[in-house]
């Protein structure tokens, strides 16, 4: 309201260039701190005066440009653009270029928070040329160098095939990986999500990345006493996993699913949560990899996320993951139900207070329609509401006529007398179901 932008903008112009530094400097704060004020210092076109004479300007002046971009930039799209608009990407790429790292990584930034809105941002700054020098910057020796260019990298990934692909072009994944092994955790935090982000689109993106072995080394972050570095590891390993058998397999064969477990057993939180789609992810490509999960010990951690977190979408990714494990055969779902998760996932489906999303994750439908292990889903029967109900008597009408044994226990445990008492619609599966049990029974127990 003071007009304070306006006050500042002559004062770019000054013959002494400690002013003019200390100008962009108070330019940049303000921006920083407010979206109001960064729209000013675009409105009174302040942008093409501060760039103007840059290439020329001291390294000081560069550094307090590049913030007073990065700062305006970062608040919207509509700003962001506007700095694309003046002209400043073909200065920051000449700041990229500086010999003083503080400058490379002022410029470094400023890409950053333009990339991160949105593709075409993104593609603006890959057309500007800054890609292969951010590859070069992360080559330096400088960690807060390094740790920004990676940061910014994995911006530009992450919108599209295409933007990834710009990134692998120039060099950028033998670069990563070897840094994975690097002892800074907030490097190793943005080494991992620049390489996520260029896995996650496709197959052959992903196939680069494991190509350039990041197997074993990956694992290692797994046990990193860094929560966001274990967070930022299940989730590469997440995006590979995904696309095919063939990747999960070789997730498997390197011992992924076993460091994923342990790594779920030893963290809290949205920590998990891609260690838990990691394991959803696997099991769902096939029988075998499922098995591999469940011989990985996969169940219990899974179980045990769904008894402790307090969040919904945490608690609908285990019960996601636990129904891709047990929808396969007769013995997977048998896995499942003898870890006694069948009645904590109904608590959870008739729960008022479950969101609409973990409901539908929590159905159980996917693990009981393989279940063959009566016992497991007998205690089912006095709890189940009528949509979960005709899977359970589904199940048992499909057992019950071939096993005497099951036939016998049914009756002592009052499962028969249970099933007398459901109404079930004239004509409906639910109804033929129970005609089946009963047919296997002389009609008096029945009666």
């Amino acid at each position: 309201n003071s007009g304070v932008v306006g006050l500042l903008k002559p004062l770019l112009l000054d013959v002494i260039p400690s002013i003019r530094q200390t100008t962009a400097l108070a330019l940049g704060r303000l921006a920083d701190n407010d979206a109001e004020l960064a729209d000013a210092i675009v409105e009174k076109r302040i942008l093409p005066q501060l760039i103007r004479s840059l290439p020329e300007e001291s390294r000081y002046y560069k550094k307090a440009t590049a913030f007073v971009l990065r700062a305006v930039a970062k608040h919207s799209p509509q700003l962001a653009q506007a700095v694309v608009e003046c002209g400043a990407l073909e200065m920051l790429v000449i700041c990229l270029e500086d010999f003083d790292p503080g400058v490379k990584e002022g410029a470094t930034w400023a890409f950053g928070y333009i990339a991160r809105h949105n593709p075409e941002l993104s593609q603006a700054v890959v057309d500007a040329g800054a890609v292969p020098l951010l590859v070069l910057c992360i080559q330096e020796p400088e960690i807060a160098l390094k740790r920004i260019a990676a940061s910014t990298l994995s911006d530009i990934s992450k919108h599209s095939p295409e933007l990834a692909q710009t990134v692998v072009d120039a060099g950028a994944i033998a670069h990563l990986v070897q840094m994975i092994s690097n002892p800074d955790a907030k490097l190793k935090r943005q080494v991992l999500s620049a390489l996520s982000q260029i896995a996650k689109h496709s197959v052959d993106l992903a196939e680069l990345v494991v190509e350039a072995e990041i197997f074993p080394v990956v694992l290692t972050c797994l046990k990193d006493s860094d929560e966001n570095v274990k967070k930022n590891g299940a989730t590469l390993i997440r995006e590979i996993a995904k696309h095919t058998p063939e990747l999960s397999q070789l997730t498997v064969n390197s011992g992924g699913v076993a460091a994923v477990v342990d790594c779920i057993g030893s963290c809290k939180g949205t920590v998990r949560l891609p260690g838990i789609m990691t394991l959803g992810y696997v099991a769902a490509h096939s029988e075998d990899l499922s098995m591999a999960v469940i011989v990985s010990k996969g169940i219990p951690p899974l179980c045990v996320c769904l008894l402790e977190e307090q969040e919904d979408h945490i608690k609908a990714a285990a019960a996601w993951a636990l129904g891709q494990i047990g929808r396969h055969t007769a013995e997977h779902a048998r896995h499942v139900a003898v870890a006694n998760v069948l009645p904590t996932l109904l608590d959870i489906f008739v729960d008022t207070r479950s969101s609409e999303d973990l409901k539908t994750k929590a159905t159980l439908k996917n693990i009981l329609q393989k279940c063959t292990y009566l016992p497991a889903l007998e205690p089912l029967l006095h709890e189940a509401p009528p949509s979960i109900m005709k899977h359970i008597i589904g199940q048992f009408s499909k057992v019950l006529p071939h096993d005497s044994k099951a036939r016998r226990l049914f009756v002592t445990s009052g499962g028969l007398k249970k099933v007398q008492e459901i109404k079930a619609e004239a004509g409906s599966l639910l109804q033929e179901y129970i005609h089946t049990i009963n047919n296997c029974y002389p009609e008096e127990i029945v009666r």
